[in-house]
């Protein structure tokens, strides 16, 4: 099933835009960077294939970044950002983004980080979890949690 833009809430953006910069800037990753390799102006991801969506409303963020190299090893699809300010349930809004994902990478790993410090949850993660997400580990640098969702869990 291909998703319209009309049929749905998310719309494609570039890296760069404002409003996604705007939202990007209160995510629990964000950090301020000076010349950082890669970066400039108003950019988020970095080198990489990416897919960029903003929420119709403006109020949600979502990037997915199919990485050349990881660190830890990890294959497959990144969320890079989820945020959503809005009143939408952010289940229903990773599952659009995880069609949108699968429409571009069909039968890809997706995952994603969780850094349960920043998180003022007991359940860090839950909203990836509504949609069938499963821990799978943490890294060892930053003790990051990693969840994944793979093509056969769809």
């Amino acid at each position: 099933m291909r998703l319209f833009e009309d049929e749905q809430y998310w719309v494609r953006i570039r890296d760069g835009d404002e409003r996604a910069f705007d939202l990007f800037t209160r995510h629990y990753t964000f950090r301020k960077w000076r010349n950082r390799k890669g970066m400039n102006g108003k950019r988020i991801a970095g080198p990489g294939e990416t897919i960029f969506l903003l929420g119709k409303d403006g109020k949600a963020l979502f990037i997915w970044k199919k990485q050349k190299y990881s660190q830890d090893g990890q294959e497959g699809i990144n969320c890079v950002v989820f945020r959503n300010e809005g009143e939408r349930l952010s289940s229903e809004l990773i599952s659009e983004a995880e069609k949108i994902a699968h429409q571009r990478w069909p039968g890809e790993r997706l995952f994603t980080y969780v850094n349960s410090r920043k998180i003022n949850s007991p359940n860090p993660g839950y909203c990836f979890k509504q949609n069938g997400w499963r821990h799978c580990g943490v890294t060892k640098a930053k003790k990051l949690i990693i969840l994944e969702k793979v093509a056969h869990d769809k």
